[in-house]
């Protein structure tokens, strides 16, 4: 069976994502990295999340370190784009880049990203940016198709997990 690393950017983001997964026959591992999210309370709200929904699905959660200040470094010059903008491409290429990195060095096959879930991300440039960092380790999948986000929202209500109401990072609270 063939492993896949899912990059998990919240708990609630992560249940139709590893559902998809899990039928499309991979063994599903999950990585927090999101070091754009802020405050440190909202990253910590954010991360219990991800854990309840690594134990209720059954996969391993590995954490990685919460480095706000090399996010801050690479994002802060687009600090005054809205969402969506040269920000989000950096911010996505980051954690992505983190994924690919872990997945190497755990020996795991795949890596992708619950980020295609949301209706607010452009998948086919969350993709794009995939196949550029990890070349044919990164599978493309838009997780949003088939009801993926509905599916999602509605597991999270059932454990009451924390919705945020921002992608997480400080810049987009402003815009």
């Amino acid at each position: 069976m063939k492993k896949v690393l899912l990059h998990i950017c919240c708990g609630v983001c992560a249940f139709a994502s590893i559902e998809k997964l899990k039928k499309e026959g991979f063994l599903v591992e999950a990585l927090f990295f999101n070091p754009n999210i802020q405050p440190e309370d909202e990253y910590q709200r954010r991360i219990r999340a991800a854990r309840v929904v690594a134990r209720t699905t059954g996969i391993n959660l590995i954490e990685a370190q919460y480095c706000v200040d090399d996010w801050l470094d690479i994002c802060k010059t687009y600090s005054h784009q809205k969402e969506g903008g040269r920000r989000c491409s950096l911010c996505y290429e980051f954690r992505l880049r983190k994924t690919f990195e872990v997945s190497c060095a755990q020996g795991i096959d795949y890596f992708t990203t619950t980020l295609t879930i949301s209706p607010h991300k452009n998948s086919p440039a969350i993709a794009a940016i995939g196949k550029q960092v990890g070349n044919d380790k990164f599978l493309p999948f838009d997780f949003k198709k088939e009801g993926g986000f509905l599916k999602t929202i509605e597991a999270a209500k059932k454990l009451n997990l924390h919705r945020q109401n921002y992608c997480g990072c400080i810049y987009s609270q402003k815009h």
